[in-house]
């Protein structure tokens, strides 16, 4: 049996089009969507005038999640507490067929990272676009003009203005990751067993604890601040921990993260931003509707 071209092609780029379209919506099954609608067009499409594959699927893909996000914003603005991104499993990938070098990698990695997500969402849906298809996948800015019908100088004003306001709200630090890890570890530790003295060492002065039930589960409806008010509500937290309980640390969004499952359901993602050795945020997603993936990942 003859492989279908177009489908080849296609899937040939189906890792950066899912990498873009999840950088743009935040959630996994927002960018399938997307993804599906792109390779929809192309299959439809007059292939014989198509002289640049991935260029003209980064433009279908990138346009369609323009279009969605504007849809999602208005459902955004009234989502009930803190909206934090869908949990990526990145063990393996973070949205590129290929990753010659650790240095790309990394750059990859940060454009997943919550931090940088949760700042991508106050930007206009274009400014977005820009970003990341500039800042993650280094397309050149002609590319990225086609992508949006716009001129290059335009799309070059509008990268300035969305680098400069993610320069500005993200952590401007590097973590080593294997002091990353190890916080994480700690912190698990000292979750599992109670120890809230253990728990209050590794939180910085200044910790913030940002949850996401969307709703649908028991959590903050407001970020928390402080060191002694993130300590106490991690304390209250750590007394319904019990034996059915079963937590797990993968990487997710360009860290470790611990996915925490009770009676065999996912229940809770869990997410560690550090620095200078200590506990700087802490993202916790309860929303069902994004953990329904976990228990796939790990065969549950």
């Amino acid at each position: 049996m003859n492989a279908d071209p177009a489908t080849d092609v296609f899937e040939e780029h189906r890792p950066v089009l899912t990498g873009v379209a999840y950088r743009m919506l935040g959630r996994i099954a927002d960018a399938e969507d997307v993804v599906q609608e792109a390779w929809l067009r192309w299959s439809s499409a007059d292939r014989g005038e198509v002289r640049e594959p991935r260029a003209y699927l980064v433009r279908i893909t990138t346009r369609l999640a323009v279009d969605r996000l504007r849809h999602l914003r208005s459902r955004r603005e009234a989502y009930v507490g803190p909206w934090l991104p869908e949990p990526l499993t990145t063990e393996e990938a973070v949205g590129s067929p290929s990753v010659p070098d650790a240095a790309e990698r990394a750059v990859l990695a940060d454009s997943v990272s919550f931090a940088v997500l949760v700042v991508l969402e106050s930007l206009s849906p274009l400014e977005r676009a820009v970003f990341v298809l500039r800042e993650a996948f280094g397309f050149p800015y002609a590319e990225i003009a086609a992508a949006l019908d716009r001129t290059e100088p335009a799309v070059r004003q509008l990268a300035g203005r969305a680098r400069r306001h993610v320069e500005e709200r993200k952590p401007r630090y590097d973590v080593d990751p294997a002091e990353r890890r190890d916080l994480t570890e700690r912190f698990l530790a000292a979750a599992s067993g109670g120890s809230i003295e253990e728990l209050m060492a590794l939180l910085a002065p200044d910790v913030r604890l940002v949850g996401d039930a969307g709703g649908k589960a028991k959590a903050a409806l407001r970020t928390i601040g402080s060191a002694d008010k993130v300590g106490r509500f991690l304390a209250a937290v750590a007394q319904e921990i019990g034996p059915d309980w079963d937590m797990r640390i993968a990487e997710f969004n360009g860290g470790p993260a611990v996915a925490c499952f009770v009676g065999g359901k996912p229940d809770t993602f869990l997410q560690l931003e550090v620095r200078y050795g200590a506990i700087q945020c802490i993202y916790i997603v309860r929303n069902p509707d994004k953990l329904s993936g976990l228990s796939a990942l790990f065969d549950l």
